[in-house]
């Protein structure tokens, strides 16, 4: 079974987000669970707690149908001690968030190098910050979203996911997050059934279909191998909506969050349907 939503709003509380998933029919959603471009947050309040828990059983939504996205402030592969710990810290902190709300995943950018110290080095930096925050924390699955290679930013290709997770500790505690429009940006061919084939093929062979935690299903305003994130709606921009129709229809993307990251959020209803939509 499809669950398909978006990264719904939590302004007022995370106890909204369930309730702004329902109003678009989703069956999933995707949430911050404090203001993503701020290091400090107020704890989470008991009444945040169990009005988020009551929310979500009364409207059906699972924890693994959620998908709680870190702050866009943490690199968990910065070459500067005291930055580094600081993004640590912070990075042990939301996990914490996710296992008091119930929840049962984060996902995150894995990290930038800055040109500081070579790609391999930030990548074994990652799998180090990731070792230390599961020993920290319990419950709750770190997810690796694939960039789009953008600046400095590693992740954007399968093998590099693959030497992270190589160097997790604790398997059953790593996954992958693969974002569609970063994945064309970082040059994979999404745009036709046989090509998205041979991608998916090359991350089953790469990463694992086990290691699958969410998709984030964007179009893309550039272009393949641009390098550039910029997300656009499904039926716009460069992507096409092949590989929606792919995903839509392959049992292996099943019992995951889909998450709409499109910029109209006025359209994330049609979009939801139009997904659903595509199931023959």
């Amino acid at each position: 079974m499809k669950h398909i939503g978006a990264h719904i709003s939590a302004a007022g509380g995370v106890e909204n987000a369930p309730l702004n998933a329902h109003e678009i029919k989703a069956t999933a959603f995707a949430l911050f669970t404090k203001n993503q471009r701020q290091w400090e947050a107020k704890p989470l309040t008991k009444e945040n707690i169990f009005a988020f828990k009551k929310n979500c059983e009364e409207y059906g939504y699972h924890p693994d149908h959620i998908m709680p996205h870190d702050s866009y402030l943490i690199n968990l592969g910065h070459p500067d001690k005291a930055a580094l710990q600081k993004s640590r810290s912070a990075f042990i902190e939301e996990m914490d968030r996710c296992e008091q709300l119930g929840l049962n995943r984060l996902n995150f950018h894995p990290g930038s190098h800055l040109n500081k110290t070579t790609e391999e080095q930030c990548l074994a930096v990652i799998a180090e910050s990731i070792n230390l925050a599961l020993e920290n924390t319990s419950g709750v699955t770190a997810v690796i979203e694939n960039t789009a290679g953008q600046g400095t930013n590693v992740g954007f290709a399968f093998y590099q996911l693959k030497k992270i997770i190589e160097q997790v500790n604790d398997k059953s505690r790593v996954g992958v997050c693969i974002d569609t429009c970063h994945a064309f940006s970082a040059g994979y061919d999404l745009r036709t059934q046989e090509s998205c084939e041979k991608v998916f093929q090359e991350f089953d062979e790469q990463v694992g279909f086990e290691f699958l935690k969410g998709m984030h299903l964007n179009g893309s305003k550039k272009d393949m191998g641009s390098r550039v994130d910029r997300h656009d709606s499904l039926r716009e921009g460069t992507l096409g909506l092949e590989v929606f129709k792919f995903i839509m229809n392959d049992k292996r993307f099943n019992g995951i969050p889909l998450i709409l990251e499109t910029p109209n959020d006025e359209l994330w209803a049609e979009e939801i349907q139009l997904l659903k939509n595509m199931q023959k």
